[in-house]
């Protein structure tokens, strides 16, 4: 097994392990939320803390009970409750609250790869009594700290291919990578959505995402998706919001003030990992043998610039822009009202320029091609 790379998050997740409060980390599966805690519980006397599991009944069955003196008898003497993968358990928002209410000095962490599940369980008995953290695949900025700027530009094209999934550091080989990707898309990626009630279209979902996965960058049609799926518009609709929430795929819209002529209305997709979009249509061809090289590229900067954002706390609107005329810029950024305009480009022998309607409509924005020459400013 190689070496942990140490998560971006670690210093917030440890500053934000409070006594009565419950710390919600939050990712797709896979990402590394278990690894994490077991990497912060090593140095932790092992008397001092009790581990449960949402998907093990004998966990589960432990603090289905919903009384303080359960809890009591249960965490006596004890610092920290550790719960993986929370959203499984029922009514777990009421279970941890009533904990946190009674338990004075106990503190919480629970895990889970759904949002949909764990906000609808913990939102409302938990105002007030979480932070919430969230953990993607493994970020550039992590790899950073243990490559040289060398081996960061050896691993492009490999990162673009087989993405940030924490395991991959393991297989050397890149059939094994290709292999666990597939393994995730088959065994974990729509685990959440699948259980959720009302799920009866896993193959619709598989065929959504290989529509997604052929549009990046590009606008979507929700009607259109619906028409090819022949599903409804309505039931597209959620099942995108259902990918979202658990952390497969995010949206960007469009961006307007002012000008009539501005595109609004439909929105763009990225995933969160290339590795699993690449996965979702079989192909891990080499860079040169790939005709859509260009989406690998926006669709690597715009997750990777998230990452960026989240763990950096920059609070930011991210947009693109395009007009009906095809004007566009591929990702703008809205700070109180700094604007900040980026085209991505693989390709740097074409000179591009900011487009002229947007320096019109927006003259004191800032504007900035993306290359392989200085993505690392973009998404460190």
């Amino acid at each position: 097994m190689k070496e942990y790379l140490k998560r971006a998050v670690i210093q917030e997740f440890k500053n934000k392990i409070i006594p009565n409060k419950v710390l919600i980390l939050l990712g797709a599966r896979r990402v590394g939320k278990t690894e994490l805690i077991k990497n912060y519980l090593k140095d932790i006397p092992s008397e001092s803390y009790l581990q449960l599991n949402g998907e093990d009944i004998n966990d589960i069955s432990l603090i289905k009970e919903r009384s303080v003196n359960n809890y009591k008898r249960l965490l006596s003497g004890l610092d920290l409750l550790v719960i993986d993968e929370a959203q499984n358990i029922p009514e777990i928002g009421l279970i941890l609250k009533l904990i946190v209410d009674s338990i004075d000095g106990i503190k919480v962490i629970a895990t889970g790869s759904s949002m949909f599940d764990l906000s609808n369980k913990l939102g409302e008995p938990l105002v007030g009594r979480k932070n919430t953290i969230y953990l993607f695949p493994l970020a550039q900025m992590e790899f950073s700290s243990n490559e040289n700027y060398k081996q960061t530009v050896e691993n492009l094209e490999e990162r673009l291919l087989f993405g940030g999934y924490p395991e991959l550091i393991q297989y050397d080989n890149w059939d094994e990578k290709k292999d666990y990707l597939f393994e995730i898309i088959n065994s974990y990626l729509l685990k959440d959505i699948l259980v959720f009630e009302g799920i009866k279209h896993a193959d619709k979902i598989y065929d959504l995402l290989r529509l997604i996965a052929y549009q990046i960058g590009k606008e979507v049609s929700v009607q259109e998706l619906a028409n090819q799926l022949q599903l409804s518009k309505n039931t597209v609709a959620n099942y995108l919001d259902l990918l979202s929430k658990v952390f497969i795929i995010f949206k960007i819209e469009g961006f307007s003030r002012n000008l009539r002529k501005e595109i609004v209305k439909s929105s763009r997709w990225y995933f969160y990992d290339n590795g699993i979009r690449n996965a979702i249509i079989n192909n891990f061809n080499r860079l040169d043998l790939r005709n859509d090289v260009g989406d690998l590229w926006e669709n690597y900067l715009a997750y990777e610039r998230v990452k960026k954002q989240n763990y950096q706390k920059i609070k930011t609107n991210n947009y693109f822009w395009r007009t009906y005329d095809q004007q566009e810029l591929d990702w703008l950024e809205e700070k109180g009202d700094n604007l900040e305009g980026f085209e991505f480009k693989w390709n740097e022998n074409k000179k591009v320029k900011i487009p002229l309607a947007f320096s019109k409509a927006y003259p004191e924005a800032n504007f900035s091609v993306i290359s392989k020459n200085n993505y690392l400013d973009f998404i460190i």
